[in-house]
């Protein structure tokens, strides 16, 4: 799940290993139940059919309950193919930091502005 949208909803996942704050671990439908918070990295499942499936995920959290995993994380792309999985991970953190300084442009010039109307108010006292 993405804060916006369920990414993925697959029913027929036999495993899936994750990056937690405490190493890679893999999930299968016999593990006890725990949650897991997850740093950025790639979380691997593999489908009944045997297809292993890769998605690249930003940092979260992982609850195993019962023979449901349920993944929350900020942000994911997903691929099939590790090598494409790179280039568009690479695309979009360059998209995220030309968002990320246009942002922080935005911050800095109503910060500023508030500070000037504060010395304005303060100089008509």
């Amino acid at each position: 799940m993405l804060p916006f949208r369920v990414f993925l909803d697959n029913v027929e996942v036999n495993r899936v290993i994750v990056d937690t704050n405490k190493g890679s671990y893999g999930f299968l439908p016999r593990r006890l139940d725990c949650v897991a918070a997850l740093v950025p990295g790639i979380l691997t499942y593999e489908t009944k059919g045997g297809t292993v499936h890769y998605v690249a995920v930003d940092e979260g959290i992982l609850i195993k309950a019962g023979g449901e995993i349920q993944v929350s994380v900020r942000n994911a792309i997903g691929g099939a193919d590790l090598g494409k999985l790179r280039q568009s991970i690479e695309q979009e953190f360059r998209n995220l930091d030309e968002k990320e300084r246009f942002a922080r442009k935005a911050v800095a010039k109503l910060e500023s502005e508030f500070i000037q109307n504060i010395k304005k108010l303060r100089e008509e006292e």
